[in-house]
């Protein structure tokens, strides 16, 4: 029975997020940005680190370069569909590492309570007392600008997020009958942790882990742009924003489908998560 209700309760949220239509749009955005990314490869674009002086800062709808072209001349579309390829890509790894670590230390900080929980929350306290770019800024500049270092630095900072999430549902789980019932068996510890706890624990680190990749985008883009993220001559939405407004006068759309695009995949992100959180919530009743 309890086998059968799991499986109704996961097609009423299937049901319930399908229903809501932005939350629908933007997936399907998001999709189609992912896919096209993914195929640059095998897409018939010129290369995106090929420079031409003799063509730079062609404008947007010039024969042969859709989008215009960059200030040394290379295929504005191309670069933006290849550093789409980066910046995504930064953004789901980083929310993927500090996902792993803080589901991780909450279960075990919320799980042994005592000193245990004690020592790990205080820790965490110290990584939360800091702002969270400045707190990665300073790690990239303790290992070094690059873009491995940047996914790094945010994966670290974003820790405390998924710890405390973590933390205080494991607390709350710790107290219901049937985590006690499965000890009063003898259920083993990691039973109880991977059988019990984990399933009920999930829900809220998928939607904060929805919400946070945009924020972890838009984080990436920002190390870029400050020159501690990507260096050149990689595509990456955040170096060539920054690397437009230098031309924001004369070449307006070396700053306008960069940002237009981190804008448009962190606000399709957000609509994924909150279309989601409705989803998993049973006291939301908008369908």
């Amino acid at each position: 029975m309890s086998e059968r209700r799991r499986k109704e309760g996961w097609r009423r949220i299937v049901w319930r997020l399908f229903h809501d239509r932005l939350a629908v749009i933007s997936f399907l955005f998001l999709l189609g940005v992912i896919a096209i990314s993914c195929m640059a490869p095998i897409l018939n674009l010129p290369d995106p680190n090929a420079i031409d002086l003799s063509k730079r800062l062609y404008p947007p709808g010039t024969p042969g370069h859709l989008l215009g072209t960059d200030e040394f001349g290379r295929d504005y579309l191309s670069r933006l569909i290849w550093g789409g390829r980066v910046s995504i890509s930064v953004g789901f790894l980083a929310v993927l590492m500090a996902m792993s670590a803080g589901v991780l230390v909450g279960i075990f900080s919320g799980f042994m309570r005592g000193w245990w929980d004690l020592v790990i929350m205080r820790l965490i306290d110290v990584l939360m007392a800091f702002p969270y770019v400045l707190l990665a800024i300073a790690i990239i500049a303790a290992l070094g600008p690059g873009l491995m270092n940047t996914m790094i630095a945010l994966a670290i900072a974003g820790i405390p997020y998924y710890a405390r999430i973590v933390r205080g549902s494991v607390l709350a789980l710790m107290g219901k009958e049937f985590i006690q019932a499965a000890q009063a068996l003898g259920a083993s510890s990691l039973r109880i942790l991977f059988r019990h706890v984990l399933p009920n624990v999930i829900s809220p680190v998928i939607v904060a882990a929805t919400l946070d990749v945009g924020w972890m985008i838009m984080a990436g883009a920002g190390m870029s742009f400050l020159g501690l993220g990507a260096q050149p001559p990689t595509a990456e939405w955040g170096l060539m924003l920054s690397h437009g407004s230098k031309y924001l006068r004369t070449a307006p759309h070396l700053s306008l489908f960069a940002g237009l695009a981190i804008s448009l995949v962190v606000l399709a992100l957000n609509f994924v998560g909150d279309g989601l959180r409705d989803a998993l919530d049973p006291k939301v009743q908008r369908y």
